[in-house]
């Protein structure tokens, strides 16, 4: 007498502990320092790379003699910013505090506008066309208005930074909700779901992907829109942040204290970017494809 599907199945699935030997064992790959061996290589040959050009930066500023007032050399670059530490911290955190409330106001206005173009074309046709003048447009040529019509230095820095980081969630959340599946989207509607229910059950999920791709590219754009800003507010002496150092190094000739606020500015938007990708990769790990292909 034949068997079910479901009974030759079940013959196949080994009860606990019995055909502990027909159990699939799996391979697992060695960990190094907590972290698995793949993943070394992407961390070392960069940093390969970056002590060799170092090096190579520093033995051309001796045999060459350059003065430290035309370029500095990394271990100058690295002295100074051990000993301006202070000033300069200060005024990267008055940056990335810009930086960050520009990013949050960019995903919540973001976020909501695409959702609500989504539900109405004829607002998508009406207002879109403007989100893109607003990112078209070169943020230095609009940024002395927005200073003086602000009135406030840090509202304007604030807006300045927005107008660069929001777009891109804007374009990426608007693209996302228009892939969910049609299938799926027909089947919502099959079962009586409403916009509404559809929207957080289907398109929203959907979109995850593609707003957190947005998002790694605003985060680092939120702080270069910062960084004009201060530079434009930073001419008149109106600005502290970290863009403004750079201007008073510069005026004072001392080029070491303009390098070091470079990487220091260099290295918040690598921590802003790993960040973001960090968030992605927990978000997206257990269901979304491009986050289990890394996993494999």
């Amino acid at each position: 007498m034949s068997s079910s599907p479901v009974d030759a199945l079940q013959a196949h699935v080994p009860h606990d502990g019995t055909d502990a030997e027909a159990r699939p064992v799996f391979a697992t790959e060695a960990r190094i320092l907590g972290l698995p061996a793949s993943v070394w290589p992407r961390i070392l040959a960069p940093l390969v790379i970056g002590v060799l050009a170092l090096g190579l930066w520093e033995f051309l500023v001796r045999w060459r003699e350059i003065p430290p007032y035309i370029l500095p050399g990394p271990l100058l670059v690295g002295q100074t910013l051990i000993a301006d530490w202070a000033t300069l911290s200060a005024s990267l955190w008055i940056t990335l505090r810009i930086t960050f409330l520009a990013l949050a106001a960019a995903i919540i206005v973001g976020v909501t506008l695409a959702v609500l173009f989504t539900q109405s074309k004829w607002l998508e046709m009406s207002l879109l066309p403007y989100a893109v003048i607003l990112q078209v447009t070169p943020i230095v040529a609009i940024a002395p208005l927005i200073i003086i019509w602000a009135g406030d230095i840090n509202l304007s820095l604030l807006i300045c930074a927005w107008i660069v980081a929001f777009f891109p969630i804007l374009s990426n959340t608007i693209l996302g909700l228009n892939s969910a599946d049609h299938n799926l989207v027909n089947l919502f509607q099959l079962y009586g779901a409403t916009r509404w229910q559809t929207m957080r059950y289907l398109k929203l999920p959907a979109a995850l992907p593609y707003f957190l791709a947005g998002l790694k590219i605003s985060g680092g754009l939120a702080l270069i829109g910062a960084v004009v800003a201060e530079f434009v507010a930073g001419t008149g002496g109106s600005a502290s942040g970290l863009a403004y150092r750079i201007l008073e190094a510069g005026y004072q000739l001392k080029i070491p204290r303009v390098f070091a606020a470079l990487i220091m500015i260099s290295l918040s938007g690598i921590a802003i970017f790993l960040a973001t990708s960090w968030i992605s990769h927990v978000l997206l790990r257990r269901w979304h494809e491009s986050a289990l292909k890394r996993e494999n």
